[in-house]
């Protein structure tokens, strides 16, 4: 096999590996970046066929490169997603390998690390672990295997057609599950959507997107998320041109909102009595945003137009006022179940001591005490944009400094030091 060297190995051909070698190629230091499929694998293969992007082409993009044809406050489809990242990579020159997969990573005698990949060893000094949030789809063990009912999550999912006939329950309500459940409804299924905690960002107000909203009230720049709300989705669409996500809207439109979903005994599943707090508290923090934003308008003095029917909600639907408590899978012909309930990682390869007991990386910024030892696109890694594709360019740029200066120390000599 093949043994090569390198100074700092990225694993992970995604938006944060990316964003990490335009940073190490700006700073003069050599490098490779692996993929194990094809760069931004995941939006090509592991999403739903009408995705588009959150947020808008103006914001959601790198620094170095526009998203050239496209309306800057339109969203990108998937596949224009992912041209967008090799047409990156292509014009920067990054050092990428696709096809590569990193099967462990190890130290070597040196203090350095060797990494065994599908195509051969390489030795580097430092490992980038670029791999992002999105790697282990989670389902929790609440609906045991049943004949006649399948079950997917939301990475499964392609289209409604590819779905088996009958009613759908989608079980997760961020911006996933919101889409799927939207689509699936239009497209005429009984859906049923279980809603937890969230919150709800008003897609465009007083004719800012809610992107603009949150950076110039630094929200973005957040450190940690409020206290009580780290497990809080939030709910979020550019589907259809760019809506708020309204629960009401989507009761109203045929789709039959429940609260979290508990428990299943005997085909029937159970949900909690919580979907109107649920709602409520969406609400609260969508109103929230728009307090924040009037006294930000008032405060700087913008001319931007006022919108009081922002702070109108339609009626409540049925389903909020009287919520399904149970669903009987075979009564109500639910031939598929959609788990829209996230993700976990899994540095299974990274064998270093990097990890607290659960398995979670311990770091600093990205920075990990293990040295030479650095993560990237992690939700929080520095602040609440991390692991968005405009917030991960800066926490890139950040751990190339510090690269950086570790190389410097590594190459200091002492007086008589060969």
């Amino acid at each position: 096999m093949v043994r090569e060297t390198t100074d700092t190995l990225v694993v992970g051909g995604g938006q944060a590996g990316l964003a990490m070698s335009a940073h190490l190629l700006a700073a003069g230091i050599p490098h490779l970046v692996l993929e194990r499929g094809r760069i931004a694998e995941r939006w090509r293969s592991e999403r739903w066929d009408s995705l588009v992007m959150n947020g808008p082409a103006w914001h959601d993009r790198f620094p170095v490169l526009e998203f050239a044809d496209e309306d800057p406050d339109g969203f990108p489809g998937k596949e224009r997603v992912a041209a967008y990242f090799e047409d990156l990579a292509e014009s920067q020159g990054m050092p990428v390998r696709t096809g590569v997969e990193v099967l462990q990573v190890v130290r070597n005698a040196t203090g350095g690390f060797a990494a065994e990949t599908t195509a051969g060893t390489i030795e580097a000094q430092r490992i980038v672990a670029a791999t992002g949030p999105f790697q282990v789809p989670v389902i929790p063990p609440i609906v045991p295997e049943t004949d006649g009912i399948m079950q997917m999550h939301s990475t499964g999912y392609r289209n409604p057609d590819d779905l088996p006939a009958g009613a759908v329950l989608v079980v997760g309500a961020g911006s996933s599950g919101v889409q799927i459940a939207d689509e699936l409804n239009r497209a005429g299924r009984k859906v049923y959507l279980s809603v937890g905690p969230h919150d709800r960002p008003p897609r465009r107000y007083r004719g800012r997107d809610f992107v603009w909203w949150l950076g110039v009230l630094n929200k973005w720049d957040m450190a940690a998320p409020p206290k009580g709300a780290e497990h809080v989705t939030i709910a979020v669409s550019g589907a259809h041109g760019g809506e708020t996500v309204d629960f009401r809207r989507l009761g109203q439109a045929g789709i039959t909102l429940v609260g979290r979903t508990e428990s299943c005994a005997d085909g029937v599943v159970r949900f909690a009595g919580d979907l109107a707090d649920n709602i409520a508290g969406g609400d609260a923090n969508y109103l929230s945003l728009l307090d924040e934003a009037d006294d930000y308008v008032a405060r700087m003095g913008l001319d931007l137009p006022e919108e009081p029917e922002a702070r109108v909600f339609g009626p409540e639907p049925d389903c909020v006022s009287n919520p399904l408590r149970e669903l009987d899978l075979r009564a109500e012909d639910v031939g598929t179940i959609i788990w829209a309930t996230g993700f976990s990682v899994d540095y299974s390869w990274l064998k270093v001591a990097a990890f607290d007991e659960s398995g979670r990386p311990v770091h600093q910024r990205g920075v990990s005490p293990e040295p030479g030892v650095y993560f990237l696109g992690l939700p929080w890694l520095s602040r609440r944009g991390s692991s968005f594709i405009w917030g991960v360019w800066h926490d890139a740029r950040f751990l190339a400094d510090q690269i950086g200066i570790q190389r410097g120390y590594a190459a200091y000599r002492g007086p008589g030091e060969g």
